[in-house]
């Protein structure tokens, strides 16, 4: 019989053959650690867009208690066209201090273009 030395060692440098029972436990364990390992042990966060940098949110306009602001599209990552108020909404409030409480709704979106026709920024309305 093998040492267990020798099965570990065989088994991290998957030197089975295909069709043998100690390949097909190692694809099992590896399909169950693949399938069944909870996402927050790795701490993975999906990223959004690039950092935000200084500028990337402007005020445009201030008119009692509407504001107009220039919201860069590179901090926004690309979204459907359902999320793009909340993801607007969520960036707002992330860089503004005078907005982090939240407690203002958006009630106008006006995509800015380049040249080319992409979209590099949004003019944002909200009300208080």
């Amino acid at each position: 019989m093998a040492s267990l030395g020798r099965i570990l060692s065989k088994t991290f440098f998957w030197s089975y053959e295909r069709g043998t029972w100690q390949y097909d436990v190692a694809v099992i364990l590896i399909l169950i650690f693949a399938l069944l390992t909870p996402r927050y042990w790795f701490r993975d966060q999906p990223q959004r867009g690039e950092p935000a940098a200084p500028g990337q949110v402007q005020l445009l306009s201030h008119e009692g208690n509407r504001q107009t602001y220039r919201v860069d599209a590179r901090i926004l990552a690309p979204p459907p066209k359902l999320a793009l108020q909340n993801d607007l909404h969520t960036a707002l409030q992330e860089e503004l201090p005078e907005l982090h409480n939240g407690n203002f709704s958006i009630s106008k979106i006006d995509p800015l273009h380049d040249d080319q026709g992409m979209v590099i920024a949004y003019q944002v309305e909200i009300r208080h």
